[in-house]
């Protein structure tokens, strides 16, 4: 059932186009606290946005306690027509640590304190929801994961900080079932990237064809209308010999980069997404703003009416306009 309804909504991704009744998607934004383009970014795009998720809290790998303060404190401003949100994420140091999310489930006191915690924080910041991003679980995890994320919505709503969303591998569907968290949260936010990955071949970030298998087998299990659609605005540099992970670069790197070398960025016919090579050294797949636009309008004809970028400072500067049209 679920392959014939797949095939349905692979069918008919066009057809709200075709009748002229596509709206122009909510269009929400991550920052990186850490890097000042993101926000040189969001002060020079603020007012194109409806939700900009400013926050970051961190559950330390250790004691799985959200570290707050923030290591990267939020000082924006932001226009009062911009929702501010935080992502709470089990990334610490260099990668997601699946085990806080394990320890908290396992432990009634330290996730009422930890999601009270969390929720407090984000009620005196005025967060208006909150991304929760718990990585690199497994299928046998599925109940820790609703546990945590039942707990800390519970406690942000109770702080009124109303909306919950999910992060989301967009192909696992074992380990991230997205029917049950929208049964504990709002949404749900299929990272519709990392198709390729840094250790994986090289080749494109977020294929158009792929973006559109994901979203439709996403939209099967629970509606367009309880999905964020998480696109991507970066690329990769992957060595020619592969001995390290690719490196992830912005759009501008990755055009000074194949400036330097005397090569160009070409598109690529099948994937739609901007490509150059230097032989027998690196290769760049990059997002670009043609690409994004036809994500999002993907994602648009399917129904799902939010659109998030992850993450700004990194983009394609005519992604804005072309976001627009």
């Amino acid at each position: 059932m679920r392959n014939l309804i797949c095939v349905l909504l692979l069918l008919n991704l066009g057809a709200a186009s075709r009748n002229g009744l596509r709206p122009r998607p909510e269009l929400w934004a991550f920052t990186g606290p850490w890097d000042p383009r993101s926000f040189a970014s969001l002060r020079a795009n603020a007012a194109r946005l409806d939700v900009a998720v400013t926050g970051w809290i961190a559950l330390d790998s250790s004691s799985a306690k959200p570290i707050l303060p923030p290591l990267h404190p939020d000082t924006t401003r932001l226009p009062t027509s911009v929702r501010r949100m935080a992502i709470v994420t089990s990334w610490h140091g260099d990668r997601s640590h699946p085990t806080s999310v394990r320890s908290l489930a396992a432990d009634d006191a330290r996730l009422a304190q930890a999601a009270g915690a969390i929720a407090a924080h984000a009620a005196a910041k005025r967060y208006g929801g909150l991304v929760l991003d718990f990585e690199s679980l497994e299928r046998g995890d599925l109940a820790a994961l609703l546990r945590v994320i039942k707990a800390i919505a519970d406690s942000a709503r109770a702080h009124d900080v109303k909306s919950i969303s999910v992060a989301i591998p967009a192909a696992d569907t074992a380990a991230y079932p997205a029917q049950p968290i929208v049964g504990v949260a709002d949404f749900v936010m299929p990272m519709l990237y990392d198709q390729h990955w840094s250790t994986s071949d090289a080749g494109a970030i977020s294929e158009p064809d792929w973006v559109r298998s994901m979203l439709a087998m996403r939209i099967a299990e629970v509606g367009a209308s309880k999905i964020v659609a998480a696109l991507p605005t970066y690329g990769y540099r992957w060595t020619a010999k592969g001995e390290t992970p690719a490196q992830s670069l912005s759009f501008a790197e990755a055009q000074q980069a194949a400036k330097q070398a005397g090569v160009s960025l070409a598109r690529d016919s099948r994937t739609q997404t901007l490509r150059a090579v230097k032989a027998g050294e690196w290769e760049i797949w990059i997002t670009d703003a043609e690409l994004l636009a036809t994500l999002a309008r993907q994602a648009t004809d399917a129904g799902v009416r939010r659109v998030a970028l992850w993450r700004i400072g990194q983009e394609d500067p005519a992604s804005w306009r072309a976001l627009r049209r």
